[in-house]
């Protein structure tokens, strides 16, 4: 068939990554492969043992800023391309593509994925067991994150929280440690190269979740004021240049509530380890969630229920996506910023952020329902928009969590295709997994979730 030339992200490669893109993705084409929606799921990697705690090599506070630890890597060279272009098997050179780049100094970009299939159980299965997948649920099981790794972070983040920023008071330890945070990033980043890039993840979760509680919902929330109070927030993660007699009353009020002190400390021990558009990259997605925040907020003060559509469109950006969107700063290397910003990669994070929050909304219904006033969650809104009882909305919504996670699957399958050079390769396996590891903490939390007897 002809060439269908290169593609737009590829036009902002180097002209030899460039054409060796076109190459593949042509062969791929030419051998029957469709890097389309029916692409199919990126194809796991066999399972590989986390590796155990490198020595730290982080500096700590307030030393100077190291830079991203380097990974080594190199671009597969057109012979390369063109052996598994004729594999024999039409899908062997897209599976090749998938499993990531091959060649010297690509070995460290391979990391856990368990190879078992993916599991999507008939809705009419047997009633779930506490610590199980919600039946009907897509997703993958991920191996048990390393307990060597789980301890020790758990450890460190509650001394952070409490030593460095006083995040919680006493009555809130249980709370704290029923979060399982530790066990959550592990699961999510098993490529960290030490459990100090680890940190830099579990700091900006825990305190992103401070905001969650303290502005929004379980710990005196209100959509009374959440504009003001989320606004001063951000400026601890994006800092305000004003006048000399002014900026002290800022520098002030980041320290004046927990969620502040939180997110500046987080924010601070992040730009020591990353690039300058890496954290830029960050601070533009959390501005994306504290939009979200608001949307949600007005449609409580003023009792509004969305239509299905409106709401799944503030869940792209009340989501997760600034976890996944840092998943290369947690690996210890860096995706190019015209890389990152291509439309193409753009779609692959959103999906992947929509995906994970729907699997929040489906994990805390019942949690939800037991909290004090009404809490908009996509089974909520379905029932109430579409006049379905409440098992038919959840089993809704159910099928648009597993619609968009083959819409996730499908795009990043297309774009490693379309660009198979090595940091997009080892970040899009990096969403995967994050994806991965969200859905496996959600599914274990049996401290703060339980399912509904809907089977």
């Amino acid at each position: 068939m002809p060439d269908p030339g290169p593609s737009p992200l590829q036009s902002s490669l180097p002209a030899a990554v460039a054409s060796f893109g076109a190459h593949v993705l042509a062969s791929a084409l030419a051998a029957g492969v469709e890097p389309a929606a029916d692409a199919g799921p990126v194809e796991p990697s066999p399972p590989v043992s986390p590796a155990p705690p490198a020595p730290p090599v982080l500096p700590v506070l307030p030393t100077g800023h190291p830079g991203p630890v380097p990974v080594a890597v190199s671009v597969p060279d057109e012979g390369a391309a063109a052996t598994a272009a004729a594999a024999p098997q039409p899908s062997a050179a897209l599976e090749r593509i998938l499993r990531g780049p091959s060649g010297l100094g690509t070995t460290s970009l391979h990391w856990a994925r368990s190879d078992a299939p993916a599991v999507a159980a008939a809705p009419e299965a047997s009633a779930p067991i506490p610590g199980h997948p919600i039946p009907g649920l897509y997703h993958h099981p991920v191996p048990e994150p390393d307990p060597v790794r789980v301890e020790e972070l758990s450890r460190r983040i509650k001394a952070w929280a409490l030593d460095e920023v006083s995040l919680y008071p006493e009555d809130w330890e249980d709370q704290f440690d029923g979060f399982s945070v530790g066990r959550y990033m592990v699961a999510c980043h098993p490529d960290a190269p030490s459990i100090d890039h680890l940190m830099l993840a579990t700091r900006l979760m825990v305190a992103e979740n401070a905001v969650d509680d303290c502005y929004c919902e379980d710990h005196g929330g209100s959509p009374i004021g959440l504009g003001g109070r989320l606004l001063l927030a951000h400026t601890a993660l994006d800092p305000v240049h004003t006048t000399k007699e002014y900026a002290p009353d800022w520098e002030a009020s980041l320290l004046s509530d927990a969620p502040r002190r939180a997110y500046r400390s987080a924010m601070e021990y992040f730009l020591q380890a990353t690039t300058p558009s890496q954290a830029d990259r960050y601070r533009h997605d959390m501005a994306r969630l504290h939009m979200g925040y608001l949307a949600e907020g007005a449609w409580t003060q003023t009792e509004y229920v969305p239509e299905v559509w409106e709401y799944l469109a503030m869940r792209q950006f009340n989501n997760f996506r600034p976890c996944p969107t840092i998943t290369d700063s947690v690996g210890g290397y860096e995706l190019p910023a015209d890389l990152h910003a291509q439309p193409a990669m753009q779609r692959v994070i959103a999906l992947a952020g929509n995906a994970t929050t729907i699997v929040n909304d489906l994990y805390s219904y019942t949690k939800e329902l037991a909290s004090p006033g009404r809490h908009l969650n996509l089974p909520v809104v379905i029932a109430e928009r579409e006049s379905r009882s409440d098992r038919e909305a959840y089993l809704k919504a159910v099928e648009v969590h597993n619609d968009l996670m083959h819409d996730f699957e499908a795009a990043a399958a297309e774009l490693a295709v379309a660009c198979p050079v090595p940091s997009v390769q080892r970040f899009l396996r990096g969403v995967a997994v994050w994806v991965d590891g969200n859905h496996y903490w959600h599914q274990t939390n049996t401290y703060r979730y339980s399912l509904p007897d809907f089977w």
